[in-house]
Order: C-alpha cells, then sequence, then structure tokens
C-alpha cells in the first residue's frame, strides 16, 4: 500500500504541475505583471529542466562525489540523445499543448505512448501481437477520437490543430525515451540516468535560447521565484515520491498506478481552472486510461517476457 501511495503523490505533484502550467499561459495565475514577457512554454521547459538540474547536482555530487554520476562515453551519449529528443521535445511539446488546447487533451494524448511503444516492440519483433494488445490499440484510438472531437459530433468541442500536433509529438518523444532508455535504465539508477539527460536538455535549451535571451525578457522576482517552485514540484518532488514507489513495487504495477496522473490533472483542471469536460470527452478519456492499463498488463498465457518495454513517466 505504501508504494501506491507514493506513486499517487507523484501523480498527484505532476497533476499539479499540468495545472499551474495551464493558469500561467491563460493568465489566470498573476505573477507580477510588469513584466514585458508572459511565461511561454519554451521558457517553463527550460527552466524547470535547469533549476532541477542545479539542485540534483548539488545532492548527488555533495554526497559521493563525480563517482556518483560517471557513466562510460557509450552510455552517456546515449543519455543526451535520450535528454535532447526525449526530456526536452516532451516536455517542450506537452506543454505547448497545455497552452494551445486543455489540459485534459494534452495528457491524454500525451499519454498514448505505451501504444506507440506496443508498435515498436512489435515491430521489432520483442512482442508477439495478441488479441489484447490489438484490443488496446484500438480503445485507445477510439479514445483520442472522442477526446478531441473527432467522434461524436460536438461542435462545443474547438480543438487547436497545433496544439494537438504538439500533443502528438509529446507522445512520440515520451515513447522515444521510453525505448531507449530501457537498456541504460537497466545498468544504472535512475537518478544516474535523470541527472545526464537533464544535462542535455539544458545544454540543448542554452543553444535554442541562451541567457542573454531570457535575460532580455525581464522576468519579475515573482516568476522566477515561481519558475523555481514550479521546477520543484514538478520534476524533483514528483520523481522521488515516483521513485520511492518503484522501491515498493514492480515497475508494471508503478507505470499502472501512475495512470492516476491524467485523472488528477483534468480533475485539477476543473475545479481550479474551470475547464468543463464534456461527456464525451471523459468517455475518451476513459477509453485512453483502459487502454494504457490494458497494454501494460501481462497477458493470461504469455507472460512478459524480460527485455519488455515498460513506460515510465517523464513529466
Amino acid at each position: 500500500m505504501r508504494g501506491y501511495l507514493f506513486i499517487a503523490g507523484a501523480t498527484f505533484l505532476w497533476g499539479v504541475s499540468a495545472v499551474l502550467g495551464r493558469a500561467v499561459f491563460t493568465g489566470k495565475l498573476e505573477l507580477a505583471g510588469e513584466s514585458l514577457h508572459p511565461i511561454d512554454p519554451l521558457i517553463l521547459s527550460q527552466t524547470r529542466t535547469t533549476f532541477s538540474l542545479l539542485i540534483l547536482l548539488l545532492i548527488l555530487v555533495g554526497r559521493s562525489g563525480w563517482q556518483r554520476i560517471e557513466l562510460p562515453r557509450r552510455d552517456l551519449i546515449q543519455c543526451f540523445v535520450l535528454g535532447m529528443l526525449g526530456v526536452a521535445a516532451s516536455n517542450y511539446f506537452y506543454y505547448v499543448a497545455v497552452q494551445r488546447t486543455s489540459v485534459a487533451i494534452a495528457i491524454v494524448v500525451q499519454y498514448t505512448a505505451p501504444v506507440w511503444v506496443l508498435f515498436y516492440v512489435v515491430a521489432r519483433r520483442q512482442q508477439r501481437l495478441t488479441l489484447q494488445k490489438v484490443a488496446a490499440v484500438a480503445v485507445a484510438i477510439a479514445g483520442i477520437a472522442l477526446t478531441i472531437g473527432i467522434i461524436g459530433g460536438n461542435t462545443a468541442l474547438r480543438l487547436d490543430s497545433y496544439g494537438f500536433v504538439a500533443a502528438l509529438l509529446a507522445s512520440f518523444s515520451f515513447a522515444f525515451y521510453n525505448v531507449g532508455g530501457h537498456r541504460i535504465l537497466a545498468h544504472y539508477d535512475r537518478w544516474r540516468v535523470l541527472v545526464w539527460t537533464l544535462t542535455a536538455a539544458s545544454i540543448l535549451w542554452l543553444v535554442v535560447n541562451p541567457p542573454w535571451k531570457v535575460l532580455a525578457a525581464h522576468y519579475s522576482p515573482a516568476q522566477w521565484a515561481f519558475l523555481f517552485v514550479f521546477s520543484m514540484i514538478s520534476v524533483l518532488g514528483s520523481f522521488s515520491l515516483y521513485f520511492l514507489g518503484l522501491q515498493h513495487l514492480e515497475p508494471t504495477r508503478a507505470i499502472i498506478a501512475s495512470c492516476l496522473e491524467p485523472v488528477f490533472s483534468i480533475l485539477l483542471a476543473a475545479a481550479l481552472l474551470g475547464e468543463g469536460v464534456h461527456p464525451i470527452q471523459t468517455l475518451g478519456i476513459v477509453l485512453v486510461l483502459a487502454a494504457i492499463v490494458i497494454v501494460q498488463l501481462p497477458g493470461k498465457i504469455e507472460a512478459a517476457p524480460e527485455d519488455s518495454v515498460v513506460v515510465e513517466p517523464i513529466e
């Protein structure tokens, strides 16, 4: 039970992060309006990565020295690829989707990543295509169609196409991180891998958005304080709870429990931001969550193979 409570705490913090991001993007959270530029998804992604990296380095290196995070060159390169194409891309596109659509659409579409992972492992013949998995894909696709309004003919649902594409790209990046990180996470602890993926993401953002551009935006002290607190909640606090949960639960059970994240995100957005969810969307969200659970569960006859990929959170 303790493991499930830790996972629930982590998913709640991720839900809070999604709502905070949406509140800032939509102006529902006032942060010293004298700033010349509002906070956008790029700066949110960049600062949450950089602040989290700096604090994590202080904790890990301060306690055990640099050997605590050392990696061979080959694995280091892999972490850099995962950090740029997985962590950075997924975070950025996710928050763009949150800004342009809604918390519900952004989180549900991103959480279709297990479906893309399934396509990959089946194509590589790492897993067999079973009726259970085909059903999961069909349910997920139907759920997405209902969530974004393609099925149901609800004219009240106005989908921002750019935001939907961003959510879809976030799900692809999410899937890429989990497929690519499967091998390296089997050999090194998650904190070490997280340090180097965050390092890669931070370097990428420094190139894309150099410090002088950030300073030129003249963010207020209140905005900087928000960005720091946001990074602590969305990365270090949530991942600490998630990793504690993994000490008590096997990965498959942990990832199924982490499906609470979309539930918390959607409920918090509805309660705090007034983002109502239409009945047709509710059905779609339930279908997507059901598909995620179906994909992760082992079959009745065929046990999950040792090299099967388990999708882990990347918020």
